[in-house]
């Protein structure tokens, strides 16, 4: 078994989706993605929505107990996909690479730091589409770039 240090790997965030409760993408931002999925958008929104439906009913399927938070993480050998699912069914999903741990409280605030702040306590923003803010994308990039696994080096 090969011996990774953990400074070997590049510490940084890839993108960041937010799903709501029916699998519409209210709002995708990118930092580091070196490699595109090669289809619009929006099919890439509903296969990341789809993959994450199947593996949550695999995980509360296969489960031995009653999982108060199910599904969390999963990582291949490239990346790491973090996952946040709050009770009204918003979905905060991150990928970032493999160095970088655990990070609920990080997707929490996401979620009620700047979403339910910006967003849902906003009455110019209707809920249910894609979010317009300006101020959330904004605070939202400010809060990515300050986080002390970002990393700006692009190797």
């Amino acid at each position: 078994m090969p011996h990774f240090e953990l400074s070997a790997f590049l510490m940084t965030v890839h993108n960041l989706y937010l799903f709501d409760r029916d699998g519409v993408c209210l709002h995708y931002s990118e930092w580091h993605r070196k490699k595109q999925a090669g289809i619009p958008k929006e099919e890439e929104y509903k296969l990341m929505y789809g993959m994450l439906f199947s593996i949550r009913s695999f995980v509360s399927k296969m489960s031995p107990v009653d999982m108060k938070d199910g599904f969390l993480a999963f990582q291949t050998s490239r990346y790491k996909l973090h996952y946040y699912e709050t009770p009204t069914g918003v979905k905060v999903v991150m990928n970032t690479d493999l160095g970088v741990g655990p990070i609920r409280d990080v997707l929490h605030h996401i979620y009620s730091g700047l979403y339910v702040e910006l967003v849902v306590k906003n009455p110019l923003c209707p809920l249910g589409q894609t979010v317009q803010s300006e101020l959330f994308r904004s605070r939202l990039d400010a809060y990515i770039r300050s986080l002390p696994f970002f990393s700006a080096r692009a190797g």
